[in-house]
């Protein structure tokens, strides 16, 4: 065997203990007992040892300086091989896995914290996490940006001053839309009644099934904070119920089908391989984020839901599906990110962006978070914050040491417009298919210019190869303009 093919071996080996890794997260959000909590941190710990062993193995750096790759995939596959061996050598084995048990057992803390609306159960904690991210940040910046390093992570050769760039450009935008539509004189009416959970549910099958999930290679289930998890042949979804709010849960689930498919749709051929796995998370939040606006939410396919709304809870107060596509559009000044509107969206994503850069630079602590969480939003929102659960506690991703995964939501919307744009182009007939319920145009042609590829090509290249253009902000803020003038008769 050559040194590639005994890289390659290895590498498979080490794909698939990650793999059984990312299910024992899975399980612990969704159906492990309660009690179960410190076991599985132990647990977590001894993967990630096992891991850190396995990704920072001498053997790696031989192969790696032996192996004289073919084609540009196996070119590729060795580039990305050097460089997560680069970055783990660079991260002590114990700081590996005391990250793995704090990450672990924070999750458990925060969702007890969150259901009992007391952040000080939590940020102790988070303090824990925050110190060990510190750390894992010094390590692999080797001299540079904290924050940088962590980015680096979720979205590859991207720095927090080009999305600080981005962010200012977008703003002004975003915010004169949204003063528009807050202060247009038509506005859309809320959907009000009581919608039971089972029922909720089954709608959501019906929408995963419509945006084309493979039912036979995935499955859903119920969580705190709706998620996907797993890769190849085993890719979940998972959403929440919130009984008068049934839009949170379709479009939770439309959503995380868009992160799903990325993972199902990657070339089988890449499978255990560094290619087989979306990219990026800016990336992978452009599937999901054109899954569950650009297609979910357009005029098209919610006309298909309100009929199959109406049927599921025997009517609707909303009186006809052009009146039903202003409702699932309705800009409110909402607490809540995963619930917001698209205008709004990335506005909440620009306040997280700067408070997790202040918290990794060691300018905000965990314990003034609160209030500058509160403060924050009060100033970008105009609403005070009225519970903790509707603040500083309803997102999971600090609570497992994401740090740097925030701006990459935004990005994928960024992508997303570009994507939409390009895909609208290509795809004449999608809005006729998805007026019948059927997204399958525009998922193949998502799924041929974007998700096959996997890891194939870097982020940028991977969008512009697809669109043909530049990455600009200018489709999405436009697309924004035009759909909610319109719905807003501005």
């Amino acid at each position: 065997m050559s040194a590639f093919d005994d890289l390659l071996a290895f590498q498979r080996q080490t794909e698939a203990l990650s793999s059984v890794a990312e299910r024992l997260g899975w399980d612990q959000e969704t159906v492990m007992p309660r009690g179960a909590t410190e076991q599985r941190a132990d647990e977590m710990a001894a993967m990630e040892e096992v891991l850190h062993e396995r990704r920072t193995d001498p053997r790696i750096g031989e192969w790696l300086e032996a192996a004289r790759p073919q084609n540009e995939v196996e070119q590729r596959i060795v580039d990305l091989i050097s460089r997560d061996f680069s970055r783990s050598s660079r991260v002590p084995a114990r700081l590996a896995s005391e990250l793995a048990k704090t990450t672990s057992l924070a999750q458990g803390i925060w969702a007890e914290a969150r259901a009992k609306e007391a952040p000080e159960d939590f940020l102790p904690t988070l303090d824990q996490v925050l110190m060990l991210k510190r750390e894992e940040a010094a390590a692999l910046a080797d001299g540079g940006d904290l924050y940088d390093a962590l980015l680096d992570d979720y979205e590859p050769d991207t720095t927090a001053a080009e999305i600080a760039v981005l962010f200012d450009a977008m703003r002004p935008r975003l915010v004169a839309l949204r003063d528009e539509v807050l202060g247009a004189d038509h506005q859309p009416q809320a959907l009000n009644g009581h919608f039971p959970q089972e029922t909720q549910l089954r709608l959501a099958r019906a929408c995963a099934s419509a945006f084309g999930y493979d039912w036979s290679r995935g499955r859903i289930d119920l969580a705190v904070h709706p998620f996907s998890s797993g890769r190849w042949q085993d890719s979940r979804i998972t959403t929440r119920v919130v009984e008068p709010e049934p839009f949170n849960c379709i479009y939770s689930t439309i959503h995380e089908v868009g992160h799903s498919s990325y993972e199902l749709g990657i070339d089988p051929d890449y499978a255990f391989t560094p290619l087989g796995r979306g990219v990026s998370m800016g990336v992978h939040e452009s599937q999901s984020r054109i899954y569950e606006n650009q297609m979910g939410r357009g005029r098209a396919f919610s006309g298909w839901l309100f009929n199959r709304m109406s049927d599921a809870f025997d009517g609707l107060n909303i009186a006809d599906p052009d009146a039903f596509y202003a409702t699932v559009n309705r800009v409110t000044p909402g607490y809540i990110r995963t619930e917001a509107d698209e205008i709004q969206y990335n506005l909440h994503i620009m306040l997280r962006f700067d408070l997790e850069r202040d918290l990794i630079a060691g300018k905000l602590d965990a314990d003034d978070l609160v209030e500058a969480w509160n403060a924050r939003f009060l100033k970008d929102f105009g609403v005070a914050v009225d519970r903790p659960a509707n603040g500083v506690l309803q997102d999971v991703h600090w609570s497992v040491g994401l740090f740097g995964y925030f701006p990459t939501y935004a990005l994928g919307n960024v992508y997303a417009g570009c994507l939409n744009e390009a895909m609208r182009d290509a795809v004449p007939e999608l809005h006729d298919s998805l007026a019948e319920g059927d997204a399958s145009p525009g998922v193949e042609w998502l799924r041929e210019n974007v998700q096959r590829h996997g890891g194939l090509l870097p982020p940028r290249q991977l969008i512009e190869t697809a669109t043909g253009v530049a990455i600009s902000p200018i489709p999405l803020l436009d697309y924004l303009e035009e759909k909610f003038g319109r719905i807003y008769d501005l």
